[in-house]
């Protein structure tokens, strides 16, 4: 790959990974309720995602993905369910105001593993992601080279971009806490991020795969 190629291809993915998006939001939740370091899972589980999407893309199931409207469909109702879900989670979530040290045990009272998994979710949730990698990839990749090699500096690129954007939206978001400090207010993000999610399940339940 050329200098040129090299840099427009960063330039692309700092565009993708920058914007905000339902892994954006995910991660903002989880830091306000439970601190950047549980984030830091749902940064992990949104590269892992990421990882996979990556192989689909590469694989030619992304171009079945886009081919097929039946095969888009499937992965696209799976993934609004799932995105209107976690909405309804976040818009039924009830808030405490903090009060010291009791506070803090209770907001960390959350399975790593479990906003791991959530965060993985949200990755694979859009069928769009794959369509994107699937038309991003190959015009970065050389046929005359072995193209594992390329195919994972590419993806590990693109992980490394998500992963560092993520983290600083945590950080920001853990930051914001100290205004997030009464319960009511807590409840407001919660109303806001869960309308959001639902929002996005809607809009990716109504989009086509053209």
């Amino acid at each position: 790959m050329t200098l040129e190629s090299w840099l427009v291809y960063l330039l692309l993915v700092t565009v993708a990974t920058a914007t905000p998006g339902p892994a954006v939001l995910f991660v903002v939740s989880i830091s306000t309720g439970y601190g950047w370091r549980t984030a830091l899972f749902s940064a992990l589980g949104n590269i892992s995602g990421l990882f996979c999407l990556g192989i689909v893309a590469v694989t030619g199931l992304g171009t079945i993905l886009k081919t097929s409207a039946f095969v888009f469909g499937c992965f696209k109702y799976v993934g609004a369910i799932y995105l209107i879900y976690l909405g309804v989670r976040l818009l039924s979530r009830k808030e405490q105001a903090d009060h010291g040290v009791e506070a803090l045990k209770a907001r960390t009272g959350i399975s790593p593993g479990r906003v791991f998994c959530q965060a993985f979710g949200v990755a694979l949730s859009n069928p769009k992601a794959i369509m994107f990698l699937t038309a991003l990839f190959p015009q970065f990749l050389l046929v005359d080279l072995p193209l594992v090699p390329q195919f994972f500096r590419l993806i590990v690129t693109l992980m490394a971009f998500s992963f560092s954007f993520l983290m600083l939206y945590a950080l920001v978001a853990h930051k914001a806490c100290a205004w997030l400090q009464g319960a009511g207010r807590k409840t407001l993000v919660n109303r806001a991020s869960g309308s959001v999610f639902v929002g996005f399940g809607v809009l990716l339940a109504g989009s086509s795969n053209r």
